[in-house]
């Protein structure tokens, strides 16, 4: 008995944001943040908007494409660094939402590998018969943690929540196999350092304090690349599967510099993999289950077809997931 993905659902903030937008108040220009990162617009949270209601959103659309009630769920696993609170998880909050009651709901920190990991996990409680019909979510909002005067950030990131309906049950379809991997000795080169509970509780320090997205971008577009191309082609291994034979992959949307480098690593033709970057930026977690929920959308993926998900984000944290479809 394995796991299978039933249906999915997303949903994005109202507000768009365009380069053109953010030329007006930074020093970037559309050709500038389109030619590095491939990214046109993002959706950002506004006064007054939660991620728990976009989650909850995403969430009762892939129930309703499932035919499935909330009270019908039998565990919530979410993919997130961006909670509303600090305690208590976004997935009790999300819980509570969807008016579901008793049933285990609990986050998993993995920065933008997060759904990837919310995804192994649910997978892997089934398969041993813990559980037969899961939501798993990846949901963050980074555009509220980016400094807006730092253009090499600040026009990455876009929010959103994206979730899918896993159910038990017997047959050749379904997750197929995982893998997860992390790197602790990367931990600084995307970090957000006072959010924690090292952050000083002195206000004239806390404003002096790092209070925003810090990235090495260099030595984190060489890593990322290395790290999913490497556990795209071990899971396909040890599945028995060759490249060649999976039909799309559906990457985590970092930047489309580092998709098509990693799909130039991998050997395969850009047609095989899905993206989305131009009109979402970089939803973190969300960027798998959205791009997921589009490519299914736009009917890139058929009944039987091999879709390999994979990610890599802070921590350093990567991973991937096989589904036949």
């Amino acid at each position: 008995m394995g796991s299978r993905i039933v249906s999915t659902g997303r949903a994005t903030p109202r507000t768009c944001l365009s380069n053109q937008d953010l030329a007006r108040h930074m020093d970037t220009s559309d050709e500038w943040v389109r030619t590095r990162t491939g990214i046109a617009q993002r959706y950002v949270m506004a006064s007054g908007e939660s991620l728990v209601d976009l989650a909850a959103d995403a969430s009762r659309t892939a129930l309703a494409r499932a035919g499935i009630k909330p009270a019908e769920i039998e565990a919530i696993v979410v993919g997130t660094i961006s909670s509303d609170y600090g305690f208590p998880s976004f997935g009790c909050q999300l819980q509570h939402q969807l008016g579901i009651d008793t049933i285990p709901a609990f986050d998993v920190a993995a920065a933008c590998s997060g759904f990837i990991y919310a995804l192994s996990v649910a997978d892997s409680s089934m398969r041993a018969g813990d559980w037969n019909r899961v939501l798993v979510i990846g949901a963050d909002a980074l555009s509220t943690m980016v400094d807006w005067n730092d253009r090499a950030t600040a026009v990455l990131f876009g929010d959103g929540a994206g979730a899918v309906v896993l159910v038990r049950e017997p047959g050749p379809r379904g997750v197929l196999g995982s893998m997860l991997r992390s790197s602790g000795q990367y931990w600084d080169l995307l970090a957000v350092r006072n959010r924690g509970v090292q952050t000083t509780i002195d206000a004239e320090a806390r404003r002096q304090s790092d209070d925003a997205i810090k990235m090495k971008g260099p030595e984190l577009f060489k890593l990322a690349v290395k790290s999913m191309a490497d556990v795209t082609q071990q899971v396909a291994e040890r599945a028995g599967v060759r490249l060649e034979d999976i039909e799309l992959i559906v990457p985590h949307q970092a930047n489309l510099r580092i998709i098509n480098a990693v799909a130039q690593r991998l050997g395969l033709p850009q047609e095989k993999v899905f993206t989305n970057v131009d009109r979402y930026g970089n939803t973190s977690a969300a960027s798998v289950p959205i791009a997921l929920d589009e490519a299914l959308e736009s009917n890139r993926i058929r009944d039987n077809d091999l879709v390999m998900l994979n990610a890599c984000g802070g921590g350093l944290t990567w991973g991937a997931n096989l589904v036949r479809w």
